[in-house]
């Protein structure tokens, strides 16, 4: 078997090995502090297979033989002692000015090879019709592009595959500036398990026990950890680079879709950050699909970002996509043609066979070239090209809430109308306006100022290098680390507090990220958008379960 991407993988047993801190000390520090945080070390020659830990206070052999004991569940008529809960030396920290990483040290579990790196040398089996080796060189980036056109920056570009950011965000955290050996001062804890990995290896022609195998078997890990028994696991946080509907299954049904992961009881304390989550559930968020630009250094980001704002846009609208005739509910059709009949539009369509969609070139050039770029669904809510078009300064126009505004709420602005256009589906579906009609609407000096907010977006929507890091802008792997740490404290102080969620309706979760501080669910504009049969939800998890197999059937196109 080929193992292309072989001598890549990185050694994530290192944890305990390589440890890489720098020496500057920290001054007035108390007494009774366990960590010794230092500035960040230099990253001109980072070592891809080791962790870079800031302290050194707590061998991970010291937890051993700790038995877990059942998650503390917070009184909700008393006032709890706070120094009864583990994690209060962790909140501590945030007080001690004098520590650059207080309230931010990540703890990451060394978990058994068999969990990672393991699937990287069988990477062949990562998906059924793509041999993904090649693209888990250069940290999970791809191999380089060559800017053969003039379209990208002479660095910082890969053919990177929308489906790798299980290990471009493993690799991203290696170089995060706050790791920690000891766990009870985590703002979080990282399970660095390849989870979208191990989805897609088994999706296609594997019964469900070959499927469930490996979530059952690092749950079954996890809950043995001391770690794990501080919070029943509310405070780790995983990453999965495939859509939600890949790890919902409902059945036990073989010939029901993907794995149960995401609905395993442990799991559901975690945090699963995925490329598209469920509108109906709480424990999955939504991060950004990769791009092609990774970039090392701030000043690469700077030049891009002035570089899309002078283009000219000779494009009204674009679009780059394929029809989806076997969906009666899908618009895309529509597009095409009314795309196809404008003088004002640019097409590329991507189907089975040669296509310019396989062609990150040709994609990014058609991008710069448009003032608006149409984003409807794919087969699932999400699509990649949506993070494409950003990059290239060129301004999203959505059909559907699912595509943007309810999945990326920590990457996007909460006003969507400042950097996209949206147009419900059920105009398109009854011609009461076009496409063209609405975008013409828009004043130049309107479009100026969309784009300019769509350009200044771009640093927390990509994935910086993973063998480096930014010196002053936060990338997504940044944005999506400080949320969960956000998320973690909140949760913290409740249990000190006594709060609890009583009338959290997890069926509207799609409600909660959308509310500003103070305000209640209610009734939104987007109800209907997200609306169940009554009488349960099978129809709608079908749905989508359908969906998720359809799109892994348009991975053959290479542009879904």
């Amino acid at each position: 078997m080929d193992k292309g991407g072989g001598n890549t993988v990185d050694d994530l047993s290192s944890l305990r090995d390589h440890i890489s801190a720098s020496s500057e000390s920290i001054d007035s520090r108390p007494s009774d502090s366990q960590s010794k945080p230092v500035t960040r070390p230099s990253i001109a020659q980072p070592d891809p297979s080791s962790w870079r830990i800031h302290d050194q206070s707590t061998p991970l052999s010291q937890h051993n033989n700790a038995q877990p004991m059942p998650a503390s569940q917070p009184p909700t008529n008393t006032q709890p002692k706070t120094e009864n809960f583990e994690f209060m030396k962790a909140l501590r920290t945030i007080e001690n000015k004098s520590d650059p990483c207080g309230g931010r040290y990540i703890y990451v579990h060394d978990l058994p090879p068999r969990f990672n790196e393991d699937m990287l040398k069988e990477c062949r089996s990562l998906s059924v019709w793509t041999n993904m080796c090649k693209f888990t060189i250069n940290g999970g980036l791809g191999p380089p592009l060559e800017n053969v056109e003039g379209v990208f920056s002479d660095t910082g570009w890969y053919a990177t595959n929308q489906f790798m950011v299980d290990l471009i965000f493993t690799n991203r955290m290696k170089q995060y500036e706050c790791l920690t050996r000891d766990s009870s001062l985590a703002a979080a804890i990282f399970v660095p398990f390849y989870a979208g990995f191990d989805a897609s290896r088994y999706l296609w022609g594997y019964n469900t026990s070959m499927r469930d195998a490996a979530s059952l078997a690092l749950v079954d890990w996890l809950m043995k950890k001391p770690e794990w028994r501080v919070m029943g696991g509310k405070d780790h946080f995983l990453v999965a680079g495939r859509i939600t509907w890949d790890m919902r299954r409902l059945s036990d049904e073989d010939s029901d879709w993907g794995n149960k992961l995401l609905l395993l009881p442990a799991a559901k304390n975690m945090s699963m950050l995925v490329v598209e989550s469920s509108p109906w559930n709480a424990n999955d968020f939504g991060i950004p699909y990769p791009t092609y630009f990774h970039p090392a250094k701030d000043a690469d980001v700077f030049i891009w970002q002035d570089r899309m704002m002078k283009l000219e846009r000779k494009w009204l609208f674009s679009f780059a996509g394929a029809p989806r005739p076997g969906n009666p509910k899908s618009i895309r059709g529509q597009i095409i043609n009314e795309c196809k009949k404008s003088n004002n539009c640019k097409l590329l369509e991507c189907d089975l066979g040669d296509s310019k969609c396989h062609s990150p070139s040709s994609i990014m050039k058609m991008f710069q070239s448009s003032l608006f770029c149409l984003q409807p669904q794919g087969d699932s809510y999400t699509r990649r090209s949506a993070f494409d078009s950003i990059l290239a300064g060129c301004i999203p126009v959505f059909f559907h809430p699912g595509s943007a505004y309810t999945q990326y709420t920590w990457h996007l602005p909460k006003n969507y109308s400042k950097y996209s256009v949206f147009i419900p589906e059920d105009d398109i579906r009854k011609r009461n306006i076009t496409i063209e009609q609405r975008l013409s609407q828009i004043s130049p000096e309107e479009v100026k100022i969309m784009r300019e907010e769509v350009i200044s977006l771009i640093p927390r929507l990509i994935y910086a290098d993973p063998r480096s890091k930014l010196e002053t802008l936060k990338d997504a792997f940044d944005v999506a680390v400080q949320a969960v740490i956000n998320k973690v404290t909140k949760m913290r102080r409740d249990i000190i507090d006594g709060r609890t969620d009583d009338d959290f309706i997890e069926e509207l979760s799609w409600k909660y990220a959308l509310l500003d501080e103070g305000q209640y669910v209610g009734a939104h504009e987007w109800d209907p958008f997200f609306s169940k049969p009554k009488g349960g939800n099978v129809e709608t998890e079908d749905t989508s379960a359908e969906a998720a197999k359809n799109s892994w059937k348009s991975e053959q196109r290479g542009h879904s």
